[in-house]
């Protein structure tokens, strides 16, 4: 079983920064793809952003030019650095990473794993 943990959640002002990161443990072959995504309460989860394991980023039209996306394959750690902060961006964080666990062939399954999440809130 493959578990998350975020952290660097908090209060932020608006146009500071603050840094996500999220460490996955447990029997981890491969990771394909690591992302970060928010949700507001009452409203669907949405994507912030993703990277896959051979460097393609992806991000929402909302966050480009402000979020940054890395990862630390060989931690298995996704980061998420977030500049020039706005109310908006006020939300629950998480943290999602798909890919392979079982270090055994025969036991290796595909994974899709969540993070329980890390509040990020920003004042005006």
């Amino acid at each position: 079983q493959v578990q998350l943990v975020e952290s660097g959640g908090g209060l932020a002002q608006a146009g500071s920064s603050l840094r996500l990161a999220c460490v996955a443990s447990g029997s981890i072959y491969t990771i394909h793809v690591m992302g970060w995504f928010r949700q507001i309460p009452g409203k669907e989860r949405e994507l912030v952003a993703t990277t896959t394991s051979s460097g393609t980023t992806n991000y929402a039209h909302s966050v480009k030019d402000r979020f940054r996306i890395s990862r630390d394959s060989a931690k298995n750690t996704v980061y998420l650095q977030m500049n020039s902060l706005k109310p908006e961006d006020t939300a629950v964080y998480y943290c999602n990473m798909g890919g392979e666990s079982g270090m055994s062939i025969f036991s290796r399954r595909a994974f899709d794993a969540w993070g329980q999440g890390t509040q990020v809130t920003v004042s005006s």
